[in-house]
């Protein structure tokens, strides 16, 4: 099989994938409006601290969407169809089985991550009801991140949008509802997010059964439990949960140490990593193509296809994030306002907006390389990487610069984003694949 990439052909996957990565920080910002005009900053920090708790619970586990794109894409390349459905069927298999320890653990976990976030008493007691509720979603969360994997894997980047577009359209429209109408505050977020992952999740299980041929149906299971085969994704798993767990914790870290400044800067910070994040969803569509067509061709073994992958997604990723830069240079105090009416967290919000708009060139190369580590598997160089950017870079520089404030904090953060790209290149350049 030859394998003969294009711009259209990363189009074809990226487009709908940033469209589908876009509703989910849309989804965030829409949280942010309606907590953001109730009448106490409180719940806009309380939302941020829940979301953040749950960025590692459910965001944190995107260890199973990576490892289930690379191991599709390869199985894809290879032509073996029957190790297609069964990657599927692994990575479900793992979903349910971590969902179920994280409810068997959810009071434990609840009481850790409010105790490392540590924010005033009013914020800890609205954020800790906001979690006892969304917690019961992790079943279908966690499902819908290897549905979507899968889907992408399969070089699919149209399932995946109408997955994420509906269970986002369900998630906004609740939150309006429960909030708006019903006042029921906090609580509302939380219990439209639950809603709509169960609603996705049926959707996505539905569309993948459908993909199968009916010959094929009876024998769905057939081989999925090879001790061997799970064996290889546990390992590939393993190393993608440390890496995406060590991500997370910049995260933590960011809100905690907000939070030890005070209400406003933490919904300060909060609204402004919305607006990273929805960067950072926008350059994972390119990404996710660079993911789909590099495993494709590492697959088939076709080392110039796989280079082509790769230097058409960088292309395509650098021109985006100049993109987003501008708009972020333009309308940045616009975007802030429209967010929240609370003078104090605008004027704190707008102190710190340069370092948004020079984050996605900074960052767009660690989004970029994640893709392409992703499609050959190289899970142990994306975890080491992210362990050095973390305890090298972010943690110390946070420390050294902490009589700086808040501005400390985000300079640590712009550190670690080009740390991570640095260190991702250098690892390519000696040692690419297909040698």
């Amino acid at each position: 099989m030859t394998t003969d990439f294009t711009h259209r052909a990363v189009w074809r996957i990226a487009l709908p994938l940033v469209l589908s990565n876009i509703t989910v920080p849309l989804l965030g910002l829409v949280d942010t409006f309606v907590v953001g005009h109730l009448p106490s900053p409180d719940y806009l920090g309380a939302v941020a601290v829940g979301a953040t708790i749950f960025s590692v619970l459910f965001l944190g586990m995107n260890f199973l969407r990576m490892g289930t794109t690379g191991l599709a894409a390869q199985a894809l390349g290879a032509q073996d169809e029957a190790e297609l459905r069964r990657v599927l069927l692994r990575g479900l298999t793992l979903a349910l089985v971590i969902a179920a320890g994280l409810l068997i653990l959810q009071a434990p976990i609840r009481w850790f991550s409010l105790a490392l976030i540590n924010p005033e008493l009013g914020i800890a007691l609205i954020a800790s009801d906001y979690y006892a509720v969304r917690i019961w979603a992790a079943p279908a969360s966690l499902m819908n991140i290897v549905l979507i994997g899968w889907f992408i894997g399969r070089q699919d980047g149209r399932t995946p949008f109408i997955l994420m577009f509906t269970i986002n359209l369900i998630n906004i429209a609740l939150d309006l509802l429960f909030v708006l109408h019903y006042d029921l505050r906090a609580n509302g977020v939380a219990l439209a997010s639950v809603i709509a992952e169960y609603s996705g999740c049926g959707l996505g299980l539905w569309l993948a059964w459908r993909t199968l041929p009916i010959s094929q149906r009876g024998e769905l299971a057939e081989g999925v439990l090879i001790l061997s085969r799970f064996t290889s994704l546990m390992r590939v798993n393993a190393d993608l949960l440390i890496r995406t767990l060590a991500l997370q914790a910049v995260f933590v870290l960011i809100t905690a140490m907000g939070a030890r400044q005070g209400a406003v800067i933490l919904a300060a910070n909060a609204v402004l990593l919305n607006f990273q994040i929805l960067a950072s969803y926008a350059l994972d569509g390119f990404a996710n193509a660079a993911e789909a067509l590099v495993g494709k061709a590492f697959g088939a073994g076709q080392r110039a296809a796989l280079f082509k992958a790769v230097n058409l997604s960088r292309q395509w990723s650098v021109l985006v994030a100049i993109g987003i830069t501008a708009v972020f240079a333009l309308t940045g105090k616009p975007l802030v306002q429209i967010m929240t009416d609370i003078d104090a967290v605008r004027s704190m919000a707008y102190t710190f907006l340069p370092y948004l708009v020079v984050l996605p060139l900074v960052s767009v190369w660690s989004y970029l390389y994640d893709g392409v580590f992703v499609g050959v598997l190289r899970s142990k160089d994306m975890r080491n990487v992210m362990l050095a950017s973390l305890l090298l870079v972010f943690i110390p520089t946070a420390w050294w610069l902490r009589g700086l404030g808040n501005h400390g904090l985000w300079i640590a953060f712009t550190l670690f984003m080009a740390a991570r790209g640095a260190l991702m290149h250098w690892h390519w350049r000696q040692q690419p694949p297909l040698k």
